[in-house]
């Protein structure tokens, strides 16, 4: 599977900002995953592609919201109420696991909220 994010970029706390994935087939879940410099990737947010069931990190629950347009095979993660802590490089990613879609990732996108 191939994937490809796009949608990052440099904004301030509190501002909002979406991210883009198109993969090159469908897959049983697709996800979000972060990483910040220095940290371990760490799960964001996951969407069931037969019924769009998600599943967020805790951390930005009420925050980011993940869907996707069947269509175009496409997935987006809304992030609302950024803030530095979220800062990171965003990869989009497929997979079997709907709770973590790890089989699959794509370049990331960089995401830098500044405060």
């Amino acid at each position: 599977v191939q994937l490809q994010a796009s949608g990052g970029g440099l904004v301030q706390e509190g501002d909002s900002l979406v991210l883009s994935c198109t993969a090159s087939q469908q897959s049983f879940s697709m996800g979000w995953f972060r990483q910040a410099p220095g940290k371990e990737r760490q799960f964001v947010a996951a969407i069931r592609w037969n019924d769009d069931k998600s599943y967020y990190q805790d951390s930005v629950k009420g925050r980011f919201t993940i869907f996707k347009d069947s269509a175009a095979l496409a997935i987006f993660l809304q992030m609302k109420n950024l803030k530095v802590e979220d800062t990171a490089t965003y990869h989009c990613s497929a997979g079997s696991s709907f709770y973590s879609p790890n089989e699959h990732f794509g370049r990331g996108t960089l995401v830098t909220v500044s405060s």
